[in-house]
């Protein structure tokens, strides 16, 4: 007796060709969603780092004008440092024109963000006039996206 051809074709391991239709498409959208899943993480990623960048670039801008600040102080007369360089002073006026020119977010807009300073002076000599000056600068800004402001504090002995 021989076998019949249905015998033959069901002896075969798997799944009749009738039984696997739509399997392959099946597994190619599988294969799309698992690599879109991952298109998606990479893109999460790239945002993040664009993000904190941004706020290493607002955070060396605003070292950058410490510095710059105490630059100023350094390079002026020390009698008269408290005076040129306080909140109305003609140093200071001048720094803040570089300030608002330095784009960092949020300090040209605000009263809340603009920049501190504020002297303590050191020992005196024996005449009363202060031998060195402590100026503690205060740069704030904000980020558009951003509720809470940031803050960097720089602190330098004048003599």
């Amino acid at each position: 007796m021989k076998a019949s051809p249905q015998l033959r074709r069901a002896w075969r391991p798997g799944l009749a060709p009738s039984q696997q239709r739509g399997v392959l498409l099946l597994e190619a959208l599988i294969a799309i969603l698992i690599f879109s899943l991952g298109i998606l993480g990479v893109v999460g990623l790239q945002a993040a780092s664009i993000k904190q960048a941004t706020a290493a670039e607002d955070r060396a801008k605003a070292a950058s004008l410490a510095n710059d600040l105490i630059s100023r102080m350094w390079a002026s007369n020390h009698t008269t440092l408290s005076t040129n360089f306080g909140a109305t002073g003609d140093g200071f006026t001048r720094w803040m024109e570089t300030v608002e020119g330095s784009q960092l977010p949020g300090v040209k807009d605000s009263d809340t963000l603009k920049p501190t300073i504020s002297f303590t002076d050191g020992p005196t000599s024996a005449t009363g006039i202060a031998l060195s000056t402590q100026a503690k600068i205060i740069i704030k800004w904000q980020a558009p996206n951003e509720s809470t402001a940031h803050q960097y504090t720089a602190i330098a002995v004048i003599k």
